[in-house]
């Protein structure tokens, strides 16, 4: 292809695949604005303040990592905690990386970067359901950016919402049980086959053994246990893996 032919090719957006990648992400963008919410005022409310907020919400975008780190924070926790608890929290996406290299292994490192900051778990979801043949194709980069620009506008924006209304919400809204609610219904659209469900089932089993352990670190062990198992489940190669699923 000529520089000619690549000057005339359609701006993304335009793409019917991004189009559909942002019908399907639609589907399910309440679900994590209501999660974005009550994270943009539990940062506030923690006692990070407006601007700090407003940085963490805009360059770590990462919901789950964001709530782990908060009480860790607020209560003086060593930095180093905070760290390990915000990479163990996020080891995930290691996984999520490694599924995806197949399809974008070949696209520049500046466009990899791109993609690996707007990448979300939902993503990887209705990524893989489309194409489940590993390997790219033309499609698949306009339909990433159809999800993950709905995905980030709906996380952002009501975070944002959370962190400058964080005074005018009272806590006998009960505002964070409706984070819980909203992660909880993100995490079932998640565990899609038997092994998805063995780790999360491992998750809060360590979760729920290692409770007394001080700064939450349970939340720590639970998602190195589920990490470990994952990645057990993965290398047990594809006999076992076709009988997870």
């Amino acid at each position: 292809m000529n520089t000619t032919s690549l000057a005339l090719d359609p701006p993304v957006w335009r793409h019917p695949e991004f189009r559909r990648g942002a019908a399907d992400m639609s589907g399910i963008a309440l679900g994590i604005a209501a999660w974005g919410l009550v994270t943009g005022v539990a940062m506030v409310k923690s006692g990070l303040g407006v601007p700090l907020s407003v940085l963490m919400s805009l360059a770590v975008y990462a919901g789950s990592a964001q709530l782990a780190a908060l009480p860790l924070i607020a209560s003086g926790a060593p930095i180093w905690v905070v760290w390990a608890t915000a990479f163990c929290v996020n080891l995930r996406f290691v996984i999520f990386s490694a599924q995806w290299r197949p399809y974008l292994a070949h696209l520049p490192l500046a466009q990899r970067l791109r993609v690996g900051y707007f990448t979300a778990d939902l993503n990887y979801v209705l990524f893989m359901r489309r194409f489940p043949e590993p390997k790219p194709a033309p499609a698949q980069l306009p339909y990433f950016w159809g999800g993950a620009a709905i995905n980030w506008a709906s996380w952002q924006t009501t975070s944002l919402a959370g962190i400058f209304l964080a005074d005018r919400v009272p806590t006998e809204w009960g505002i964070g049980f409706a984070g819980v609610i909203a992660l909880l219904g993100l995490t079932y659209s998640l565990l899609h086959d038997r092994a998805s469900w063995i780790a999360a089932a491992v998750a809060a089993c360590a979760a729920v053994a290692a409770y007394a352990m001080p700064l939450r670190l349970n939340i720590v062990v639970a998602v190195a246990a589920a990490v470990a198992i994952a990645l057990l489940l993965d290398h047990a190669g594809p006999k076992a893996r076709g009988a997870a699923r």
